[in-house]
């Protein structure tokens, strides 16, 4: 997660970039990867995908900003783009706090066996 400031923060895969976020905005989101090389280690996969943030590809120059800090070798651009239709429909599950993208309008979890809320609730404090 890149955040206002443009720093890198980086957090456990499946953790939600919203808490990454600690309720900031966020101008670039998603996932990376980092390979091992002779010097050290390098910035290997950069992904726009985040389910909670839902950022766009033009996000990259947030992207890039935030990865020139770190002074490592980096890709030219998102090596795994996504891109999301608009508007994107998130939902936080209230029992575990993870957060799903809601397909046409489907609010129904099949896995879950649980239907997730019609509102806006991404922004919420999870409760134990």
């Amino acid at each position: 997660m890149v955040s206002p400031g443009r720093a890198l923060r980086l957090a456990p895969r499946r953790s939600g970039h919203v808490a990454c976020a600690g309720g900031e905005p966020a101008p670039g989101a998603g996932e990376i990867g980092f390979r091992r090389s002779g010097d050290g280690g390098k910035v290997g996969t950069v992904g726009n995908h985040s389910t909670g943030c839902c950022p766009d590809t033009a996000s990259w120059p947030a992207v890039t900003a935030a990865l020139a800090r770190l002074g490592s070798p980096h890709p030219e651009a998102f090596t795994h783009p996504a891109v999301f239709t608009h508007p994107v429909v998130v939902r936080r599950r209230p029992r575990c706090a993870r957060c799903h993208l809601v397909p046409e309008e489907h609010y129904a979890r099949v896995f879950y066996d649980a239907d997730l809320p019609r509102h806006w609730n991404v922004d919420q404090v999870a409760l134990p």
